[in-house]
């Protein structure tokens, strides 16, 4: 069930719906939030978990009482909605903690019962009369925030007048950052974690912009033995994908190209080997049944990086490059980017160097070079930007390299973090242009991240080129929980390169598979001879990230030999498998070579952060890496790209199904929050098929 409220237009350009997905649980677990000064936030508990999280109009740092209004119409609808027959509650019956109320409406925020009716104040203390303040928050004063009124309505509007004055230009040092950081971020435009969206409805007019990738089919091991392709660890595809759940999109709504496989699977951690000291990363490689195909095994690759604290890696100069554009204007774009690099500030160091270019119509240096510990004054430069004009985002990237090179810190890590929804309409436009635009300025020794921002008309396409050409990693900021798993839980992945241009290259052994098909990476295919060129670009892998790969690989039948393609013979299996064919066989398809007994081999190509040529490393895998009880990684992996195909809508499915992807998942005892929040996902699909 959805209980949908109107939201007010003022200062939106576009109509958006307040929208609360609505489980069964029982109104007890519906509570009152309150900041440190016990100010109202909102209400959680509403069912299924969500809250209602009051939106702060950052440019004017005000607040409206009306938002408690909408809140609390919501909780009443939900008491009157009723189902199946049984009684349905009265406004009054009930406060907001589930508890019986004695009056008819009086209950405050808190959950406490009131003397009058409807008489409850934003704080959630008990008011003489009902409050009539409606959705402007005059009854809280001219200044719109709940908690002034009079003199201190005044006090408080020269307060944020005069940090918004200080914020882009100030030149004072600003040390530390107080113990009260939760509450000046309440009075800055802070969000706290919500399960709410202000979202488009699936069907509404979207302007959002996906790649389209031409999916790989089964390939033949006679014709192709080697599957060359560049490492991924973007995780961006899953987030928005969730997002879209989340707002109501079924699985034939989800728009084509919006799903990359490989983003799903490298969006969880898995148990792979940890590397050793003198190795980069660990490889991890197991074999078992394919679950949707029945003629093929599935091959898991699993490859690990050595996680840094970040307080013990080299200094950052990092350049925060901001979209300010008119299209920013949104409760789901600078605001949430304002929360979340607030979030990142605050795990800066003394010797890290930060500096912050805003774009919109032009573009502006707001922070130049100011010292990582600088917190104070990072978040309010933060809070101090608003929304509005054009977006010439080609020109803020040239600034922003420009700045980056101004304070290289050499053996450092250099890198710029762009927050934008992607929507380019001014200067440089189109994916070819951006692509020929970062690959000359990534020679620099400068990273570039990308964190995407938005809904309705992001452009998902523009944005993964930026990060694939400028040797960074691609995030979807759909919520504050999620800026804080990239910005904090995985910072130094985040942040810190270990290893660069890191190509895969699988060679097959034709004695033993057929065919093969890798899932997802489409965008990431290499020709064979580019695995060998150090020139050509691949990816980038951070500290702590780990790389989950998976082929369906059909084996070959007793006995069932074929012809080698040209060249194929000079490869070390293609050598084997003639020698082989010529050799006396003790039995049906086994060899007197004892490397045929290898399925493949898998070899890594990298480069250290500061070398120009690379270094390889080889895995054999065999039928040692066969399992009939494959792992709770293994398992869970599966579950994920079975469900990436039906998302991706797939031309090889198989037999996959979101029954058999939610059967899977029920044989396993979960632990982690995120494969946790996955199972609800694809029980939220799976519900609107059986």
């Amino acid at each position: 069930m959805k209980i949908v409220s109107k939201m007010p237009e003022k200062e939106h350009d576009t109509k958006r719906e307040l929208i609360f997905s609505v489980g069964m649980q029982p109104f007890s677990s519906l509570k009152g939030i309150t900041d440190k000064n016990n100010n109202f936030v909102g209400v959680s508990g509403l069912f299924g978990g969500g809250k209602f999280m009051r939106k702060k109009d950052v440019r004017k740092k005000k607040y409206g009482a009306g938002v408690a209004a909408v809140c609390l119409t919501g909780v009443i609808l939900l008491a009157g909605c009723g189902s199946g027959g049984e009684t349905a509650y009265t406004p009054g019956d009930l406060d907001v903690n589930g508890e019986t109320a004695d009056t008819s409406g009086g209950v405050d925020i808190n959950g406490e019962a009131t003397d009058t009716p409807g008489g409850v104040d934003i704080n959630g203390e008990a008011t003489d009369a009902p409050d009539d303040s409606g959705s402007t928050g005059e009854a809280a004063g001219e200044s719109g925030n709940p908690d002034v009124a009079g003199e201190d309505a005044a006090k408080y509007e020269a307060e944020q007048e005069d940090i918004a004055e200080k914020s882009e230009f100030s030149t004072d040092d600003g040390g530390g950052f107080s113990a009260d950081m939760e509450e000046k971020r309440a009075m800055t435009g802070g969000y706290l974690e919500s399960c709410y969206s202000y979202e488009w409805e699936p069907g509404q007019y979207s302007a959002e912009e996906y790649s389209r990738w031409e999916e790989t089919g089964f390939v033949s091991v006679m014709a192709e033995p080697l599957s060359t392709f560049a490492a991924d660890v973007d995780t961006a595809s899953y987030s928005n994908l969730r997002r879209l759940i989340r707002e109501g999109y079924t699985l034939e709504g989800i728009p084509e190209g919006a799903v990359r496989i490989e983003e799903l699977l490298n969006y969880f951690d898995y148990d792979h080997k940890s590397p050793s000291k003198e190795e980069p990363f660990g490889v991890t490689t197991q074999i078992g049944r394919c679950p949707w195909n029945e003629n093929a095994d599935l091959l898991m690759i699993g490859l690990k990086t050595q996680d840094i604290d970040y307080a013990q890696a080299p200094p950052s100069n990092l350049v925060f490059l901001l979209d300010v554009s008119g299209s920013m204007d949104s409760y789901d774009k600078l605001p949430l980017l304002q929360e979340a690099f607030g979030l990142l500030a605050e795990h800066l160091t003394g010797r890290d160097r930060i500096s912050v270019v805003t774009y919109a119509e032009d573009t502006r240096t707001v922070l130049d070079g100011v010292r990582g510990s600088e917190t104070e004054k990072i978040v309010t430069t933060l809070n101090a930007l608003s929304a509005n004009g054009g977006t010439y985002g080609s020109k803020g990237i040239e600034t922003a390299y420009a700045l980056a090179e101004q304070h290289f810190i050499q053996g450092g890590n250099n890198r710029i973090i762009l927050a934008t929804d992607g929507d380019l309409n001014i200067g440089m436009t189109s994916e070819k242009e951006l692509e020929d635009l970062i690959t000359a300025k990534k020679e620099s020794g400068i990273f570039l991240s990308v964190l995407g921002f938005g809904t309705g008309n992001i452009k998902d396409n523009k944005m993964e080129i930026l990060a694939d050409k400028g040797n960074g990693n691609y995030a979807y900021i759909d919520n504050l929980q999620e800026a804080r798993k990239v910005l904090v839980e995985e910072m130094a992945a985040t942040l810190l390169t270990v290893c660069r241009d890191v190509k895969f290259q699988v060679e097959f052994n034709p004695a033993v598979v057929e065919s093969y098909r890798l899932l997802g990476y489409e965008n990431r295919a290499l020709a064979s001879e580019d695995f060998h060129d150090d020139t050509k670009d691949a990816g980038e892998i951070g500290a702590g990230h780990s790389v989950t790969v998976l082929y369906e690989i059909i084996r070959k039948g007793a006995g069932n030999h074929a012809k080698l393609e040209k060249g194929i013979e000079d490869l070390k299996y293609g050598r084997e498998y003639k020698e082989a064919l010529a050799a006396d066989r003790t039995a049906a398809g086994q060899y007197p070579s004892a490397s045929m007994k290898e399925w493949l081999t898998l070899s890594i190509r990298y480069k250290r952060p500061a070398e120009k040529c690379s270094s390889i490393l080889e895995y054999p895998v065999g039928y040692e890496s066969y399992t009939s009880t494959p792992d709770e990684d293994f398992v869970f992996a599966a579950a994920v790209a079975e469900f990436g195909l039906l998302a991706s809508h797939s031309r090889y499915p198989e037999n996959a199904s979101l029954y058999h992807v939610d059967k899977m998942l029920r044989s396993l005892e979960l632990t982690d929050a995120y494969r946790k929040e996955f199972v609800e996902l694809a029980n939220t699909l799976y519900s609107t098929v059986r």
